[in-house]
């Protein structure tokens, strides 16, 4: 029987750990797991923008029949324009629709595999967990470049370092702002080196954007993203509403191809559709009618979005706060000017167990901990929790 070949594979570590959570009966447990925004009671809300997005698509009652294969073609165009900016790379962007970033990731994944299978795709160590089995799920290889140093820093050397065993064709993956999971952007100098190296090695830019507004303003978050990408003939982009509109369940991403060989733009266009249509044929269009909606008048939803990341923030400050009050070592004040959702505690495996069986507060084995997922009145318990650990 085809069953009997079967091979044994463990689970997804981040859900699994989501599992016993969830089975964790101790009412003072904290879950600082699964990357989405929380509220001070604990709720990942829907925005009031993207409410009344939704009252509106609904009172419209726009057609549920099949769209096209590249998506919704009003949200590919605004989305591409809220990534790039007014800038003349937009004339340089085939743009589509896709199911989350994650699905961006994975069809640019394929897509590289179908142009230039022998090319390496570097990744961040630490880095994203899903980007390893997305891009070797596409039978690509992947290699390594260091990212953060002892002092929580970016190890630029390290990375250069590493970066010059890449070879003419490979890949570059980069978070484009609010790294995860350390926190650690680069500065805008720091991106123009990483420029630099791609056209010295004529290796090609993979950007992955998927928390434009949670670090800075939607443009500051953007700078280096655009910086790279205006620099170059040849790149990818992966980007995502889960985060900035809150739209985690709609799954709703595009995956943009930049080249200035403009007559190859459908050609580029069609082999996107002709990977998706083998996969799963379609995106679902609600995500991205929400989104279109909002990037129409994004006024409201920028204030809306701007109150998010000013509360994340004010976590990591009050966090950063309590731990120098209780005379932790310096590595871990570094959380209070990272960005983003996401901070890696200076915790060993064994130490982020311990956090867990003692104290009931779930992070990753790494130490990876979403802080948007912190509430105020939970900080004195996983500071107190911290410094207990450490001092033993």
């Amino acid at each position: 029987m085809m069953l009997n070949n079967m091979p044994i594979i463990n689970g997804d570590p981040l859900w699994a750990l989501l599992g016993r959570f969830r089975a964790d009966q101790r009412k003072h447990k904290i879950d600082l797991l699964v990357g989405v925004y929380r509220d001070e009671h604990g709720n990942t809300p829907v925005m009031k923008t993207v409410q009344d997005a939704e009252i509106h698509l609904a009172h419209e009652a726009y057609s549920k029949a099949y769209g096209m294969l590249s998506g919704n073609a009003n949200f590919n165009q605004q989305m591409a324009k809220f990534v790039l900016g007014d800038s003349p790379s937009l004339n340089n962007q085939c743009t589509i629709q896709t199911v989350g970033a994650s699905g961006a990731l994975r069809l640019i994944a394929d897509l590289i595999a179908t142009l230039s299978p022998d090319s390496t795709v570097w990744i961040s160590d630490p880095g994203y967990i899903n980007h390893r089995p997305l891009m070797e799920g596409a039978g690509l290889a992947v290699n390594t470049y260091p990212w953060q140093n002892k002092n929580g820093q970016l190890d630029i050397d390290a990375c250069f370092a590493a970066l010059e065993k890449a070879k003419e064709g490979d890949v570059l993956l980069l978070h484009a702002c609010c790294h995860n999971p350390t926190g650690i952007d680069p500065s805008l100098e720091q991106w123009q080196l990483f420029s630099d190296k791609c056209k010295q090695k004529n290796i090609v830019p993979f950007i992955d954007m998927a928390y434009q507004g949670f670090g800075d303003d939607p443009d500051t978050d953007a700078a280096g993203l655009r910086l790279i990408i205006e620099d170059s003939d040849f790149a990818f982009i992966a980007a995502s509403c889960s985060k900035n509109m809150g739209l985690y369940n709609e799954r709703t991403g595009i995956a943009t191809v930049m080249t200035t060989n403009h007559e190859r733009h459908a050609d580029i266009q069609t082999l996107l559709e002709t990977i998706t249509r083998a996969n799963y044929s379609m995106p679902p269009n609600h995500g991205a009618a929400v989104a279109s909606y909002l990037l129409d008048s994004p006024d409201a939803w920028l204030v809306e979005l701007a109150s998010y990341r000013d509360r994340v923030d004010a976590i990591r400050q009050a966090l950063g706060a309590a731990l120098k009050d209780r005379g932790v070592p310096v590595e871990f004040l570094d959380i209070s000017h990272q960005k983003g959702m996401f901070s890696l505690l200076p915790l060993t495996k064994n130490q982020m167990l311990i956090l867990q069986d003692e104290f009931a507060i779930y992070g990753m084995p790494n130490g990876r901990i979403n802080i948007a997922g912190l509430k105020m009145t939970e900080i004195p318990q996983l500071a107190d929790a911290i410094i207990s650990i450490i001092s033993r």
